[in-house]
């Protein structure tokens, strides 16, 4: 089972969706009954310039929400949408799954 979100959710998700601002990212979340666990990842090259840091933010972000979702901690029926923040570019994968469960507490 794939936890990547489709391309063709990202606006549904940003239009209906509410942000939740964390130090590492930025969280968009949408909650509806027919939505799969599952999320996309959005790295600009404002924040990152190097295509080698932006890659590093994406597979921190999508490995950290992989391990919650096998591990049972991220909500079911919610679609999310993780834009990274430069803060992320050194922190492990362990500090940006405490930060996404904190983020889950917050509705």
């Amino acid at each position: 089972m794939s936890t990547r979100l489709p391309g063709s959710r990202y606006k549904n998700v940003f239009d209906r969706g509410r942000s939740i601002r964390a130090r590492l990212f930025v969280a968009w979340r949408l909650e509806t009954p027919d939505a799969d666990r599952k999320a996309g990842v959005v790295v600009s090259k404002k924040s990152f310039h190097d295509a080698v840091d932006r890659n590093r933010a994406k597979r921190l972000l999508r490995e950290a929400y992989r391990l919650l979702v096998k591990s049972d901690e991220m909500p079911p029926d919610t679609e999310w949408i993780f834009v990274a923040r430069a803060a992320i570019g050194d922190k492990s994968v362990f500090q940006v799954m405490d930060e996404m469960r904190r983020i889950c507490v917050k509705r």
